[in-house]
């Protein structure tokens, strides 16, 4: 009995270990089936898993302008393609993503949809989320009024679902061309139900650099963020020769691809935690400096604390005089105390406002005629007095300038000569006039007799 008992016991335990290890395979074979879901392409990178978002629940996502971003584990990637379709190159991108079973999101323009309808349903077939990108892709839905933002919006959604079979597989998904991100286009397709898209890195492939540019920036900003959502635009042929290398050094350094769906009655949103929607959440073991968020206060529904009342104060502190009831202003606010400076021991004396200071005599500003000599022991010239004050018999003496700029002293004194008028110029003002060219002439004359000899 205890020997079929103890068989009994060994067989039970036999069937859960194999039970167990079964369990085991099976999770690791789902766990290594993004590897190897790609048939007849054992180097593809392939598609990890689907994440399906709610876009009322968070109806803005990207690191590079909101606070939120999709609910990424590290070294998973979501990649988006703007602008298209265009059959030249959007179709080459379509075989790049089927060659490795990768499912992309892709933000469609209405006037291209109209123009391409077939490059839109190729999307739906291969199984790619197609979201709308406006209908004329305008640069300047930051200046736009509300009314015409609304207008490009609606217009590009219906160009898109009019290129579909069936139109409600266009994903509630929204990117604003160029992110001119504006508060009335967010608002508004917070109110359609509209998920806007941002992103969390670029590729810049925009620009008119070489396809190894464009792969080199995407793998750098890929490595620096660690996950994220990647920005390309398929209509470009730089992308088109970059996204391969792109695909397989992605694969190489452990990246994976998730596919992202809108949430619906028969597929609801995959189960998240809000930290999780952060692009670096905070974490118990790595440390991150943040600056800190101010508290929020409530007040009180007073718009004004009120005034303080005048028995609150003792009139009896200091050396306040005046009475509490004729210092208060009109407001209720007391005036502030006089402030204890030191009083003068005597009251000072101040002189009578109605003395005054002798006015000085006018004999002490006189200079006698024959002092100027002492005073101006230097020769008289025209410029000494006023005119009219020269004195009779006063020589004037020429103003004397070097070899080198001779006869401009004797032009200045007669122009200051003229200056005056000949009907009122006294006798001494008509003399200097006619003593100054004598002046002149004797200075010319002797400068004449210096060159002949």
């Amino acid at each position: 009995m205890v020997g079929n008992r103890l068989n009994g016991v060994r067989t039970t335990r036999w069937i859960v270990a194999c039970l167990a290890f079964l369990a085991c395979s099976t999770a690791g074979a789902e766990e290594a089936a993004p590897a190897n879901n790609c048939p007849g392409h054992p180097d593809a990178i392939g598609t990890s898993r689907t994440l399906v978002v709610d876009p009322r629940a968070h109806p803005r996502i990207g690191s590079m302008q909101y606070p939120e971003t999709l609910p990424l584990a590290d070294h998973e990637v979501v990649l988006t393609f703007d602008d298209g379709p265009i059959p030249r190159n959007s179709n080459q991108v379509l075989q790049i993503l089927a060659d490795n079973c990768i499912k992309a999101t892709f933000f469609e323009i209405g006037e291209q949809a109209r123009a391409n309808p077939e490059g839109i349903r190729k999307l739906i077939a291969a199984g790619h989320t197609v979201g709308s990108h406006s209908q004329r892709h305008p640069l300047t839905f930051n200046k736009m009024s509300e009314e015409r933002a609304k207008q490009e919006i609606e217009t590009g959604i219906e160009s898109i679902k009019a290129a579909m079979t069936d139109p409600n597989e266009l994903a509630p998904f929204f990117r604003i061309p160029g992110l001119m991100r504006a508060p009335p286009v967010e608002a508004y397709a917070e109110q359609q139900g509209l998920q806007i898209w941002s992103t969390d890195f670029l590729a810049d492939d925009w620009h008119r650099i070489s396809s190894a540019k464009v792969h080199d920036l995407a793998m750098k900003r890929l490595d620096e963020m660690g996950k994220g959502i990647l920005l390309l635009h398929d209509i470009q042929a730089r992308t088109v020769g970059a996204l391969p290398n792109i695909l397989r050094d992605m694969k190489a350094r452990g990246y994976r691809i998730v596919h992202v769906v809108p949430a619906t009655l028969q597929e609801p949103a995959t189960p998240t935690e809000p930290e999780q929607w952060q692009m670096h959440p905070p974490s118990e073991t790595k440390p991150i400096a943040r600056w800190p968020k101010l508290p929020n206060f409530v007040y009180a529904e007073n718009e004004m604390l009120p005034a303080p009342a005048a028995l609150d104060f003792d009139p009896t502190e200091g050396s306040l005089s005046l009475s509490l009831a004729s210092a208060v202003r009109g407001r209720g606010v007391p005036l502030p105390r006089e402030a204890p400076w030191p009083q003068p021991a005597a009251p000072l004396q101040v002189a009578s406002a109605d003395a005054a200071l002798p006015a000085p005599a006018a004999a002490l500003f006189e200079i006698p005629e024959k002092a100027r000599a002492t005073i101006q022991p230097f020769p008289i010239s025209m410029h000494h007095f006023a005119e009219g004050e020269i004195p009779a018999g006063a020589k004037v003496a020429a103003a004397s300038e070097p070899r080198g700029r001779r006869g401009r002293g004797g032009r200045q004194i007669r122009r200051v000569a003229r200056a005056a008028p000949a009907a009122h110029a006294p006798a001494a003002t008509r003399q200097v006039r006619t003593a100054a060219p004598a002046a002149k002439r004797s200075v010319h004359v002797a400068s004449l007799k210096k060159r002949r000899t």
